[in-house]
């Protein structure tokens, strides 16, 4: 099994910013890729961003490209997302997800419990 732990997720204004991070422990030899994932009220949970672990590539959802940043250190076994100019459709639960490949139309093998952002108008 695989362990992820997000921290980061709070309450801020339009225009503003926050960092989640995720850090993965555990089986970790079986996952290639980690990302995160989020879910609105009422919506589908959907794809945010991914990163390989391996040559560092990565993807993003059309919504969030040129505004969020996700990032890997190695050695912490942790993948951040930096998120700049915050919209209120962006409020959601995140959740950091891993998997030996993450793509945007598969759920993958492990999650972690998600964090709350929220954006205020």
């Amino acid at each position: 099994q695989v362990q992820l732990v997000e921290s980061g997720g709070g309450l801020v204004q339009a225009g503003g910013s926050l960092r989640l991070a995720c850090t993965a422990s555990g089986r970790i030899f079986s996952i290639y890729d980690m990302g995160w994932f989020r879910q609105a009220p009422g919506k589908e949970r959907e794809f945010v961003a991914a990163i390989s672990w391996r040559g560092g590539s990565t993807n993003y959802a059309d919504s969030v490209k040129g505004r969020f940043t996700i990032s890997r250190d190695n050695a912490k076994i942790t993948v951040y997302l930096q998120m700049n100019s915050l919209k209120p459709e962006d409020t959601a639960v995140y959740y950091c997800a891993a998997d030996s490949s993450l793509v945007p139309d598969r759920y993958p093998k492990y999650w972690g419990q998600g964090t709350q952002v929220t954006v205020s108008s």
